[in-house]
């Protein structure tokens, strides 16, 4: 994964002892990396269409054969990502996902399925005004949701990973579980998420699974990293 070399991400170095006495002819190395700050506010447009600045199914890797989502079939794929899809009800109602436009340069998404293990990889971009710190805030309030649509009432829980470091305003990761009440074999979907922010764009890249199998998380990184460099790049 790229690493951060600029402003927007401060490193903290600590001198040793004797540095600090003796300047003069001192020389040390201190490892680590840079990680990404709080991203407090949008302060800037990326020039660009989001279906422009999208990952390509190309650009999969080759066992999750990719398409473009159109903006209907963005929508529902959205919903599933969130465990809270069009039309559900949500308690707390503080919990309640941000609102999402689709359509033109508002949503693009990209899902490539694994066929053998039937996992998913999707990758999202959305136009938002919302710094990822907001996001940040409401997903550690609520750590546990009920969410009911129609007959059907399940319960959608979220932790937050560390954070991954990568040149971007701001990222965060998380792990998502959404358990129905009527459970089964099969029944239950898990999520990890990737998540960064360029200025007014968010790139998602997720991981879903219908399994008690690993994720793939080295298709997820390999994929953040190529969209979050695709949107900086713009």
């Amino acid at each position: 994964m790229t690493v951060a070399d600029s402003a927007r991400k401060g490193v903290l170095f600590a001198m040793p002892a004797a540095c600090a006495v003796l300047l003069a002819g001192c020389v040390s190395t201190v490892g680590g990396h840079p990680v990404a700050g709080e991203q407090t506010a949008v302060t800037r447009h990326i020039e660009g269409a989001l279906s422009a600045l999208l990952v390509e199914p190309s650009q999969f890797p080759a066992q999750y054969p990719a398409v473009v989502l159109p903006p209907e079939a963005a929508s529902q794929a959205a919903g599933d990502l969130t465990g809270v899809g069009r039309g559900a009800r949500v308690q707390p109602q503080s919990c309640v996902p941000p609102p999402q436009q689709f359509g033109a340069d508002k949503t693009a998404i990209a899902v490539g399925t694994d066929d053998a293990t039937r996992g998913t990889i999707t990758v999202e971009l959305t136009r938002t005004e919302q710094p990822l710190a907001a996001l940040r805030g409401q997903l550690k309030q609520c750590g546990s949701v009920r969410v009911s649509r129609g007959a059907v009432l399940t319960t959608v829980t979220t932790e937050l990973d560390p954070a991954p470091p990568i040149d971007a305003d701001d990222t965060l990761a998380l792990r998502r579980t959404v358990t129905p009440d009527v459970g089964g074999a099969g029944l239950t979907q898990t999520m990890r998420t990737l998540a960064g922010q360029v200025g007014d764009v968010r790139i998602t890249v997720t991981y879903m699974s219908f399994s008690d199998a690993e994720p793939d998380m080295t298709a997820v990184d390999g994929l953040f990293t190529t969209a979050v460099q695709r949107v900086e790049k713009g």
